[in-house]
């Protein structure tokens, strides 16, 4: 008797196998990054205060933004010719090259705007005297980010999920937790722990650029650099137009909070973020190999196995993401008190965040499947006019409704740019995730919740938390079994299952079966 799973493609098996488990291992990272910047979190906020802390919070949230500038489109860029490149190590190379020297460049320049421009951002947000040199600091990070970034995106496009969880995912955090930690140890207030990080940064920079190019077998040079210049900023440059312009999408909340409101407020919409941050785990973790297996299939023009590989991985991050959002919905509170009592207040700005974060995750790598199917000019006009549609309305929803208003305008942002990313794709490609098996997960997902609740409801305070989630999840998988799980879902969850049982056994020198 066969099983119907049977009838899936090889090609398809192998590519949703490969996605899968770099999700799995992405997953482990990833969670493990968000518990180490939820603990640098809770020590500065219980550390530094509220006030400082908020010093801190504003300071940070602009560095994570210029972040997201200083490579230039140069990660994407990777992920686009590092594996089209797979049999000619020289454009490699220089492709890396080019990445390197445009990050450090771009950061460069990057610093001494922060460095110039840190008194007048100062006197227009929190007016406190520690913001000028916090972010004078910070903006030194920023070009440090750019290389950790890089070095972690070299390992991505080569295929290796462990290297970029290892460099970007547990020791870029783990160095800030340790530094932050020391700092605070020492006496020093945000400035000396501004300070720290940087160091600690540093030093990893050091250690992490020869080992990416020794494990890779890359080494970065610029010598061919003229000649692939051209290709590389073609794909580079949109995507770089396109992440400031979704900087204004989703992240200028976090410099109107700073500048409408006051450092406390500041620092409580850092906190939420924090647990946002969780939310996005399951997308960022089957988003992580995605990318350069959809440039393969569509350089070979096999779109028809893209689409199917498409649904099925979106309808695995729609699965695991629903009992995230379920437990953050029920237990916001509990885990914003962790903070301290001060920054419960930021409980309805979650909830209405996670609206947006529902249907990013719903819909799956919109934004990396039209770069990797040229498409990136699309996404960049597409970015910058929901821009400016996104200041307008945050700045008003923020003097209307305080911090409700700022989740409020980047969640209406961040969905209204992915429902409409999807008819793009849908449009220029024929690309399109969704079918009745969608509904599968959201089911299982309320009665979960319903089951959390009632947890909630019977237990005092933070002693809900724990116990809530292990009944949430157990409703939850019972859930997805009486409804029926589809078939490609149950063949990835069987065989990454078995691999895993022989990995272990092989681990413990049992013979194999």
């Amino acid at each position: 008797m066969c099983r119907d799973d049977e009838t899936i493609p090889e090609d398809e098996r192998d590519a949703l196998l490969t996605i899968a488990h770099g999700a799995v291992v992405t997953s482990g990272g990833v969670s493990a990054q968000r518990l180490l910047i939820t603990a640098v979190e809770v020590v500065l906020a219980r550390g530094l205060g509220p006030t400082a802390y908020g010093v801190y919070a504003l300071a940070w949230r602009i560095a994570q933004i210029l972040v997201r500038l200083v490579t230039f489109g140069s990660v994407p860029a990777l992920q686009r010719y590092v594996p089209a490149y797979d049999e000619e190590p020289g454009r490699r190379a220089t492709v890396v090259g080019l990445a390197y020297t445009t990050t450090v460049g771009f950061g460069v320049a990057i610093a001494a705007g922060v460095w110039w421009l840190s008194p007048w951002i100062d006197a227009v947000t929190v007016e406190e005297p520690a913001f000028v040199p916090t972010m004078r600091w910070f903006g030194a990070l920023v070009v440090l980010l750019g290389i950790v970034m890089i070095v972690s995106g070299i390992f991505r496009a080569v295929g290796s999920a462990r290297g970029e969880v290892l460099f970007n995912k547990l020791l870029r955090p783990g160095v800030r937790l340790v530094a932050a930690v020391v700092a605070l140890a020492l006496g020093y207030s945000v400035i000396g722990v501004a300070a720290a990080i940087v160091f600690g940064t540093g030093l990893l920079v050091v250690f992490a650029v020869p080992i990416a190019a020794r494990v890779t077998a890359i080494r970065p040079s610029v010598r061919a650099a003229r000649s692939e210049a051209r290709r590389f900023y073609n794909h580079a440059a949109p995507v770089a137009m396109s992440s400031l312009g979704k900087v204004f999408q989703n992240r200028i909340d976090v410099l109107l909070v700073g500048a409408l409101l006051t450092a406390v407020a500041a620092g409580v919409y850092n906190a939420l973020l924090v647990l946002i941050a969780i939310a996005w785990i399951p997308l960022q973790s089957f988003n992580q190999l995605l990318p350069p297996i959809a440039s393969d299939l569509y350089s070979n023009d096999r779109l028809e196995t893209l689409n199917a590989i498409y649904t099925s991985v979106t309808r695995l991050i729609v699965t695991t993401v629903v009992p995230f959002l379920a437990v953050l919905v029920v237990y916001g509170r509990e885990l914003l008190a962790l903070f301290g009592p001060t920054y419960v207040q930021g409980y309805v700005p979650l909830v209405v965040y996670l609206g947006g974060v529902f249907v990013g995750s719903a819909v799956g790598a919109t934004g990396w499947l039209l770069m990797m199917t040229d498409h990136q000019y699309a996404r960049m006009i597409l970015d910058w006019l929901l821009a400016v549609l996104n200041v307008v309305l945050t700045y008003a929803f923020i003097l209307r409704f305080g911090l409700v208003g700022a989740a409020l305008g980047t969640s209406l942002a961040i969905s209204v740019q992915n429902g409409l990313q999807v008819l793009l794709l849908r449009r220029f490609e024929g690309l399109w995730p969704f079918d009745r098996t969608f509904l599968t997960p959201i089911a299982a997902g309320v009665v979960a919740g319903i089951a959390m609740w009632a947890v909630r409801i019977g237990l005092p305070g933070g002693l809900a938390v724990l116990p809530g989630i292990v009944v949430g999840v157990a409703t939850y998988l019972g859930a997805l079994h009486l409804l029926g799980v589809d078939p490609r879902d149950r063949f990835v969850v069987r065989e990454l299952a078995a691999g895993y049982r022989a990995d272990l056994s092989a681990l413990r020198g049992e013979p194999g079966r």
